[in-house]
C-alpha cells in the first residue's frame, strides 16, 4: 500500500511518500519567501507608465510587481472580462472558462494605458522572484503546469513537446489532448 502524505504550514511543505508504513520518500520546501515562481494573485494595477509600457502592480510585496505590455498575454481581454465576471457574482456561483465568449486578442504593438487603468483588479502570475530593489516580475498570460500537460486558459491551441520525435506520437498525442480538452 503507498500512500502520500502532505503537511503544509508556517515553516514550509512536507511531503512524504509511505509503503507499507514505511517512509520510502520526504522532501522538505521551507516557505522564507513571500511570493514563488508560478504563483497565481489577484492584484491591482497601482500605476501606469506609458513611457515603459508598462505598469506597476500592488500584489502584497513590499516593492510593486512590475508587468510589461509584451507580458499580457494576447488573450488578456478575456481574461480580465472572466476576472470581473467572477467578482460581480459575488459567490453566487462562478462561471466557467468553457461558458465565457472569448473576446480578440490584443494588438502586439498597444499600449498599456488601452487594456489597464488604476485600481483595476487583474489576475497576474509571478515569473521572476524579487529581486534587491525590484519587485516581482509578472504576466497575465497565466499557465497551469502538470507533469505531462501544461494548460493556458483562454487558449484553443494544442501543442506537443519537441522532445517527441516521431511525427506519428506527436499526432497521435495531439488527437488524444484534442479530444478530452475542453473548450477554451
Amino acid at each position: 500500500m503507498t500512500e502520500l502524505i502532505i503537511s503544509a504550514g508556517e515553516e514550509g511543505l512536507r511531503i512524504g511518500i509511505m509503503e507499507d508504513k514505511r517512509i520510502v520518500e520526504l522532501h522538505h520546501e521551507k516557505s522564507n519567501k513571500l511570493f514563488s515562481v508560478g504563483d497565481i494573485l489577484l492584484a491591482k494595477v497601482k500605476k501606469l507608465v506609458p513611457g515603459l509600457n508598462a505598469a506597476f502592480i500592488e500584489i502584497g510585496h513590499p516593492k510593486d510587481g512590475f508587468l510589461h505590455y509584451l507580458d499580457l498575454g494576447p488573450r488578456v481581454m478575456s481574461l480580465l472580462k472572466y476576472v470581473s465576471t467572477v467578482q460581480a457574482s459575488s459567490g453566487k456561483g462562478f462561471p466557467t472558462v468553457e461558458e465565457m465568449t472569448l473576446l480578440p486578442e490584443i494588438n502586439k504593438d498597444g499600449k498599456i494605458g488601452q487594456v489597464f487603468k488604476g485600481g483595476q483588479t487583474i489576475m497576474v502570475q509571478v515569473v521572476k522572484e524579487a529581486i534587491n530593489t525590484k519587485g516581482p516580475r509578472l504576466t497575465c498570460e497565466v499557465s497551469l503546469p502538470g507533469q505531462y500537460l501544461i494548460l493556458v486558459p483562454f487558449s484553443n491551441d494544442v501543442s506537443v513537446s519537441r522532445k517527441i520525435n516521431t511525427n506519428e506520437e506527436k499526432r497521435r498525442l495531439k488527437n488524444v489532448v484534442e479530444s478530452l480538452k475542453p473548450k477554451n
